[in-house]
């Protein structure tokens, strides 16, 4: 068999794993003697460099002579599946790995910093196999890459009790959910004699699955669920998220929240759309048909949109009484986790174009906002509200940027998250006889009820008074890395429909693409 190919089109992660090791050996034999800040700052820096020069490399791929949409069979008979779609949301990785890099220069919750480093670029890697990945064992294989990473880095502040806590926590229901997901993926297998999504299924499509096939099918869908909800922290799932958000060093709590959100929901859309369309079943937990009597309908659909009721409900209720602003990122996470389950439900075109717009949106606000936790937590002595009274006349700049980040969580005109949250409500409502309408309606619901939670945070930070007047003064790497994803934010919401044509291209050429004719 001919691996030139595979090597080929993985270059991306062939060149971080390169990377990943160089890292250790560049710690140990060139700055070991080092001060811990001034490691982190040149291995900081040389890793965003790294993976801005990997993103430019995917992002000019024609330039280098290759082939920039290799046939599927020539990974692996369809294991990993490289497209247009797949390189650039490898892209997005890229981009929220290298603000994870950036904000974490400096950082002083380890002198691991050599090892630290080398996880995050693995964790980028995992995340990139997840989002290529149509084949049941490699999901799973690359989910395990994924979680073993970011379990290590949550407990990487050795000295605080606190990150040791959240890291076996994660650790503990991480390996839970594990369990499920292959037991689930088992039952999938066992039921089609297929590893292949798509293979999987055009079996289910051709298969009579009544009496006990459709029992054993369901056990599988309903462990399959149940392990992706751990992954993407969704209620009754999410117990782990807000001790893990809140005791995993800040960047850390940030990889998670982002990165390791966007490939997981990706996955969990691969899943459901192209193995499982036969069992959707179009509809949602209850329809109102304009003619006939309310209907109750099974399938994956009615256990997701649950899981997205609940998701939203808990996780905005909870956020209300959060003291502290990593937990509450936290809860708002929860909720946001059930605002994108509402486009993984919306089983037609606009679907896969809302989760794949919203989860960018949410990324970039999320990941500025941990960061600017990160800069402003040490310096005013922690990361709970009292310690961000009056933050705006002693960090002005980034208070202004976190004022940005919080408005477009909460869905607020004319940023980013405004337009993601209408996209998904928009392709929800598209479903047909109108089966997710109440859904929306819940949607729009608790979205008033995070913009509370979100000014909570504001009017601490604008209206309060300091209890130390005193500036803070952050090094302008922080200005600049936050400042960009700030940016991003305001551009997504003035000029959405480009990205959302570019995306909309990228579908045409994926699998996902076939979910228009379900």
């Amino acid at each position: 068999m001919n691996y030139w190919p595979i090597v080929n089109v993985l270059a991306p992660e062939v060149f971080l794993v390169i990377w990943a090791f160089a890292l250790l050996g560049i710690d140990l034999l060139a700055m070991r003697k080092q001060p811990v800040e001034q490691r982190s700052k040149v291995l900081g820096i040389a890793t965003a460099c790294f993976l801005v020069i990997v993103g430019m490399r995917l992002a000019n791929w024609v330039w280098w002579g290759l082939d920039p949409a290799p046939k599927p069979d020539a990974l692996g008979n369809g294991t990993l599946v490289v497209n247009e779609l797949a390189y650039f949301y490898k892209l997005i990785i890229l981009m929220f790995t290298a603000l994870t890099a950036l904000i974490s220069m400096g950082a002083r919750f380890t002198e691991h910093v050599g090892e630290y480093y080398c996880l995050l670029v693995f964790g980028a890697v995992g995340m990139m196999f997840l989002i290529t990945s149509e084949e049941l064992i490699t999901i799973f294989a690359s989910l395990e890459l994924l979680s073993l990473c970011l379990y290590i880095l949550t407990a990487f502040h050795k000295t605080e009790r606190r990150s040791t806590e959240a890291g076996l926590k994660y650790y503990v229901f991480g390996a839970l959910s594990s369990a499920f997901l292959l037991f689930g993926l088992s039952y999938l297998y066992g039921m089609t004699g297929e590893t292949s999504l798509s293979a999987i299924g055009a079996k289910l499509a051709a298969g009579d699955w009544s009496g006990p096939g459709k029992t054993i099918l369901m056990l599988g869908l309903v462990f399959t669920v149940v392990g992706f909800g751990f992954k993407v922290a969704v209620v009754p799932f999410h117990l782990w998220a807000p001790d893990a958000y809140q005791g995993a060093p800040t960047p850390v709590a940030a990889f998670i929240a982002t990165g390791s959100k966007v490939a997981s929901f990706i996955v969990l859309m691969k899943v459901m759309v192209i193995a499982l369309p036969g069992q959707a079943l179009q509809g949602a937990l209850f329809f109102w048909p304009l003619k006939g009597e309310v209907q109750v309908s099974a399938g994956w659909v009615s256990l997701l949109a649950f899981v997205a009721a609940l998701s939203m409900i808990i996780g905005n209720v909870a956020a209300i009484v959060q003291s502290n602003v990593k937990r509450l990122l936290a809860y708002s996470s929860i909720a946001h986790g059930g605002y994108v389950l509402l486009g993984v439900l919306a089983v037609n075109e606009y679907g896969p174009k809302s989760v794949l717009f919203y989860v960018i949106v949410y990324g970039l606000a999320n990941i500025g906002a941990f960061g600017v936790v990160q800069a402003l937590a040490d310096r005013a002595g922690g990361d709970d509200f009292v310690h961000f009274r009056g933050m705006a006349r002693r960090a002005p700049f980034l208070s202004l940027l976190m004022l940005i980040f919080m408005l477009s969580l909460a869905g607020i005109p004319p940023l980013g998250g405004f337009f993601g949250k209408f996209y998904l409500f928009l392709a929800a409502t598209e479903v047909n006889n109108m089966g997710l309408l109440w859904l929306v309606i819940l949607g729009i619901a608790m979205s008033a009820v995070s913009l509370y939670y979100y000014l909570v945070l504001l009017k601490q930070m604008y209206v309060m008074e300091p209890a130390d007047p005193s500036p803070i003064r952050v090094s302008p790497r922080f200005h600049w890395a936050i400042g960009a994803a700030a940016l991003l934010v305001v551009l997504l919401g003035i000029f959405p429909s480009r990205i959302v044509s570019l995306i909309q291209d990228l579908l045409s050429q994926s699998s996902l693409s076939t979910v228009a004719g379900i």
